[in-house]
């Protein structure tokens, strides 16, 4: 294992939490395994573990750029993520209200209801 790949693995865990790393180590096949090493080495290792922005940052950029994206599956992943990083269901809530006005409504509103989803599994009040 490389530097970026250790680093990577360590700042995935801390952001995700052991439980999701373990099932989605345990859940990768031969043809998805190149996959993840690499968002472990590229995203996690080069792009999470630098210094020059904080992790409830690089948290609160990552659920506006899902949001916009459409990405529903991750953004419930990094839904969860914030919520481990300390990032509040208002802070969620504003990030999402300012996804509206640059990404539009309909994207915003999808994100709302996966957010409010996992914030009732999470059992946290918004």
């Amino acid at each position: 294992m490389t530097d970026p790949d250790r680093a990577g693995e360590r700042v995935r865990r801390a952001v995700l939490g052991d439980e999701h790393v373990d099932r989605a180590i345990a859940g990768a096949t031969a043809f998805t395994a190149p996959f993840h090493e690499y968002v472990t080495r590229s995203a996690w290792g080069g792009v999470w573990a630098r210094p020059e922005l904080d992790r409830r940052t690089r948290s609160l950029l990552t659920l506006a750029l899902l949001a916009a994206l459409r990405c529903e599956p991750e953004l419930a992943m990094h839904v969860r993520a914030a919520l481990r990083l300390g990032v509040t269901p208002v802070e969620i809530r504003e990030v999402l209200l300012h996804t509206a006005v640059y990404a539009g409504a309909p994207a915003a509103n999808a994100a709302f209801a996966v957010a409010a989803a996992v914030l009732d599994e999470e059992g946290v009040a918004p």
